[in-house]
C-alpha cells in the first residue's frame, strides 16, 4: 500500500472529535477539491510502500484503540478493505473518511464510514455516487464541507432529500477561512437543521502543522 503518513493525534472531526486517534493517511486521490487541506496526500511523492501487516504493526505501536484510515482517497487502493478488516479483528475501532465518489459496497460492516458529499465550491459537486446511500447505516456519518451560501443550500437539500432516512449523524463543516463558523452556525440555527457544526479541532491546536 502507498502510505503518505501514520501518526497519533487528537481526532479533530466527526462525532469522535476530541479523542486520541491513530491516523493512517493513504496517498492518492481521484479528486482535486479547491479547499483540500492535505494536497500532499493526493500524490505518491515521498510516500512509503508498506504491506497491510506492516501498517498494522505501526498502528499497534501507538497503543491507541481508535484508528482512522484517510487520504487522499483511501478506497482507491485495492488492499484497503483487507486493512480495515485486519484492524477490526485486532480490536481497533476503525473509521474511514472517504470522498463519496467510490463505491462503499463490500466494506466490513463493523467499520464506521465518514462519507463526504462534495458541494459546488469544491469543484466536484455531483461527484457523490448515489448508490452509496444504500450502504450508509445509522452508525455512519455524512459530511458536507461548506464554503458559501450556495454550498449550504445544496447541502440542506441533499440532507432533506437523501440523507435523513439513512443516518442522523450529519456534519456541516465551514471551509477555513472562506466561511466564518458563526455565519454557518447562524444559518443552521435559523433553519433548525438537525446537524452537527464541525470545526477542525486539530487545526486550532496545531494550525498548518503536518502530522497533527
Amino acid at each position: 500500500m502507498i502510505v503518505s503518513e501514520i501518526f497519533k493525534s487528537i481526532q479533530g472531526e466527526s462525532t469522535y472529535a476530541g479523542l486520541p486517534c491513530v491516523f493512517i493517511r493513504l496517498a492518492g486521490c481521484n479528486l482535486k477539491c479547491s479547499w483540500c487541506d492535505t494536497p500532499y496526500a493526493r500524490v505518491p511523492d515521498g510516500a512509503l510502500e508498506l504491506t497491510v501487516e506492516e501498517i498494522a504493526v505501526k498502528a499497534r505501536g501507538f497503543h491507541c484503540a481508535l484508528v482512522e484510515i484517510t487520504g487522499g482517497e483511501p478506497l482507491q487502493q485495492r488492499d484497503t478493505k483487507r486493512l480495515i478488516t485486519d484492524l477490526l479483528n485486532e480490536g481497533f475501532r476503525v473509521l474511514i473518511e472517504t470522498n463519496g465518489s467510490i463505491s462503499l459496497e463490500g466494506l466490513d460492516p463493523r467499520l464506521v464510514k465518514i462519507v463526504d458529499v462534495k458541494c459546488p465550491s469544491s469543484g466536484h459537486g455531483g461527484s457523490f455516487l448515489m448508490d452509496n446511500l444504500n450502504f450508509i447505516t445509522p452508525d455512519d456519518e455524512v459530511k458536507f464541507v461548506i464554503g458559501d451560501r450556495n454550498d449550504y443550500e445544496y447541502a440542506r437539500r441533499f440532507l432533506e432529500e437523501c440523507v435523513m432516512a439513512r443516518t442522523s449523524k450529519v456534519l456541516f463543516a465551514p471551509v477555513r477561512p472562506a466561511l466564518e463558523p458563526r455565519e454557518l452556525a447562524g444559518w443552521i440555527l435559523k433553519d433548525c437543521l438537525p446537524v452537527r457544526l464541525q470545526l477542525q479541532i486539530h487545526g486550532y491546536i496545531w494550525p498548518n502543522e503536518r502530522g497533527r
